[in-house]
């Protein structure tokens, strides 16, 4: 389920359209090269009495849109965000004094990212299913995903939370920003086994891109201290 960062979508006007353009400059230069190694003959009758471009003109339509295109593609790996995420023990989220998992989102690309899009997938521990637990069959909202686990008799804001992360967040770059996805104590991890976290970022290119992370992935189930801050 979970899954490295991948491009979805690109955007049309400073990608496809460029690539669109590079297509027909190639084509014209073709078209130019066969019509002039034609018979004078042959260039009086159509479709090869038509000059759309000299040769000189369709080479430098050819590099003009390919350097275009080349510096497009150099542009967006600038930009590029770098998803990553983390988790550790902490003691002062949780009520009661309770330790928790907590889990983070960052971004270490140079850009920020603008959240489009976040989504939950919920899978259950053995023991939860044998108590009437059923998976997630599709992916689900924050409040959705928030009132699953809640049926399983966990109180939100008690036994765990996940943050809500409106579309429009940014996510600072060079990861000097960190974004909240989540905490859950030992009670609610003896009932969940995954919850998957699908995140979905735009950065100024246009691109949207893709991660699908595990909040419960590698967490102490039994916490017995806190983790040391990472910085």
């Amino acid at each position: 389920m979970e899954s490295a960062q991948r491009v979805i979508h690109r955007s049309g006007l400073f990608s496809r359209l460029l690539v669109v353009l590079v297509g027909v400059a190639v084509l014209l230069l073709g078209y130019s090269l066969f019509r002039e190694n034609l018979s004078a003959r042959l260039t009086r009758d159509w479709p090869w009495k038509l000059k759309l471009l000299d040769i000189q003109s369709a080479v430098t339509a050819v590099l003009g849109t390919g350097g275009a295109a080349l510096a497009r593609a150099q542009y967006a790996r600038t930009v590029r965000p770098a998803i990553g995420y983390g988790g550790r023990v902490v003691a002062n989220t949780a009520p009661n004094e309770r330790l928790a998992w907590m889990c983070k989102l960052l971004n270490g690309g140079q850009e920020v990212a603008i959240i489009a899009d976040t989504s939950y997938w919920i899978e259950y521990t053995s023991a939860g299913r044998a108590a009437g637990a059923v998976d997630s069959s599709e992916w689900m909202s924050q409040p959705e995903a928030t009132a699953a686990i809640v049926s399983r008799a966990l109180a939100e804001r008690q036994d765990f939370q996940l943050n809500l992360v409106g579309r429009g967040y940014p996510i600072p770059g060079q990861g000097q920003g960190q974004l909240f996805l989540g905490w859950f104590t030992e009670k609610a991890m003896r009932e969940l086994e995954s919850v998957y976290v699908r995140v979905r970022v735009v950065d100024r290119a246009g691109d949207v891109h893709e991660r699908v992370v595990n909040l419960l992935k590698g967490a102490d189930r039994s916490p017995t201290h806190p983790d040391a801050s990472p910085f």
